[in-house]
């Protein structure tokens, strides 16, 4: 009687999607990945170069290996502009869900202030009862807490889906203006509660201590419910490029409104309708409407791995790795395909599965040499889906540049290689 395959390596999908129960129970062994790398006795006798001698000296800060020193941002600054740019993250190179602080993607509107904290002011004004102004000794005495959320830069994306023909670039070039991390700081509410809301006000306009004095409107209502004055990031003082000494920081909001290098905030009864959020930030529809104030980011994802700037080494088992993320709230469920929608199957999620963070989503796959063209989507705890290319461009058209959140489909050819494609 033939031996009976492991349920985990049962199929789940049309093209080689195996069960996502490999990546639940520790299933994965049945792949069987430790056998690739065999080694002889005599091999494991000859110490290699590093064990000949003592390493390094101890340093104040802590830099990576110089093996990785390759995984880089990719900057671009705009044309004709005085620091105006952005750099994106290389999704592509990273795993989990926290993305290292000197990865995280940037977006400037004119260059990185190089502030003193010792001369950094806050102020709060408007209408409140009472104005506020802080120094950073003053604000770092308020209680903090701490949450680990994803930032996406509302213009994320893009460019993977709204031009004619697909664009070649990485995953990271493509969909790399999103990032997670742990934040630390003052819920703002504490503050405004403290000023004293009058009961005329319904929003609240933050700015930035940068040239460009950047400044968004924020409801009153997101702002009294989980606003962050920022003054930490995965454990450490924000950098420059993240908003040093304090940002602002609205979960599951576009990355644009957390404002970075926080100088003021005003109470106000309507929103500024500063040039910030009309002549950018603002959704032009096909009939010639403009939305403003879509503030939070759809659900979305992406899979990182296999993604361009990736090759595939040949036919067998691989693990198709990705992001989801919504700024409505938890991930319920990311689905994969490896036959171009033909076929979904339910990937397995790393925990912890937290509100308005980056979730990590795995799923096994018996790759067989030929071309194929490989997806996935993601569903939040709304009920929120994210929608197919063609849907979306049905919907809002081709000229809006903000909020793109289409299934991105990777070719794969016989060859391995990875490409960006339409489908």
């Amino acid at each position: 009687m033939p031996e009976r395959m492991p349920k985990e390596l049962e199929p789940a999908g049309g093209n080689g999607l195996l069960h996502r129960r490999l990546f639940l129970k520790g299933g994965a062994a049945a792949l069987g990945a430790g056998s690739l790398g065999l080694m002889t006795a005599a091999q494991a006798k000859e110490r290699p170069p590093w064990m000949r001698a003592p390493g390094r000296a101890l340093s104040g800060y802590g830099s990576r290996s110089p093996y990785e020193d390759h995984v880089q941002r990719r900057p671009l600054s705009a044309k004709g502009t005085d620091g105006a740019g952005g750099s994106w993250t290389p999704l592509e190179a990273l795993e989990g869900m926290i993305t290292p602080n000197p990865l995280h993607f940037e977006r400037h509107h004119s260059g990185i202030p190089n502030i003193d904290p010792g001369r950094h002011r806050l102020l709060i004004h408007g209408l409140v009862k009472r104005d506020l102004f802080f120094d950073m000794d003053a604000l770092s005495r308020y209680p903090m807490v701490s949450r680990t959320q994803f930032i996406e830069c509302s213009g994320n994306s893009y460019l993977a889906g709204l031009p004619e023909q697909p664009v070649n670039a990485t995953c990271g070039e493509l969909h790399g203006l999103v990032a997670c991390s742990e934040w630390t700081g003052v819920p703002l509410s504490i503050l405004l509660d403290e000023a004293g809301v009058d009961p005329a006000a319904q929003w609240i306009l933050a700015e930035g201590a940068d040239a460009a004095a950047m400044s968004r409107s924020v409801p009153l209502a997101k702002a009294m419910d989980d606003a962050l004055l920022a003054i930490y990031q995965n454990g450490e003082r924000l950098r420059p490029d993240n908003g040093y000494p304090v940002r602002l920081f609205l979960p599951g909001y576009e990355g644009n409104m957390s404002v970075k290098w926080l100088r003021r905030i005003k109470v106000t009864a309507a929103p500024a309708m500063t040039r910030d959020e009309t002549a950018k930030y603002s959704d032009l529809m096909p009939d010639g409407r403009t939305l403003l104030f879509t503030f939070p980011m759809d659900v979305k994802s992406v899979i990182t791995s296999p993604a361009p700037g990736l090759e595939l080494a040949g036919p067998g088992l691989y693990q198709i790795s990705g992001m989801a993320w919504s700024g409505l709230g938890r991930i319920a469920k990311v689905e994969v395909s490896a036959d171009r929608g033909a076929t979904w199957a339910e990937a397995a999620l790393s925990e912890p599965v937290l509100d308005k963070a980056v979730t990590r989503f795995r799923m096994a796959w018996r790759w067989n040499g030929s071309p194929s063209v490989i997806m996935s989507r993601a569903m939040d705890e709304t009920g929120a889906t994210q929608p197919t290319r063609d849907a979306l461009i049905a919907a809002k058209g081709r000229k809006f540049a903000y909020h793109y959140n289409a299934i991105q489909a990777w070719g794969i050819d016989g060859a391995g290689h990875v490409a960006n494609v339409y489908a």
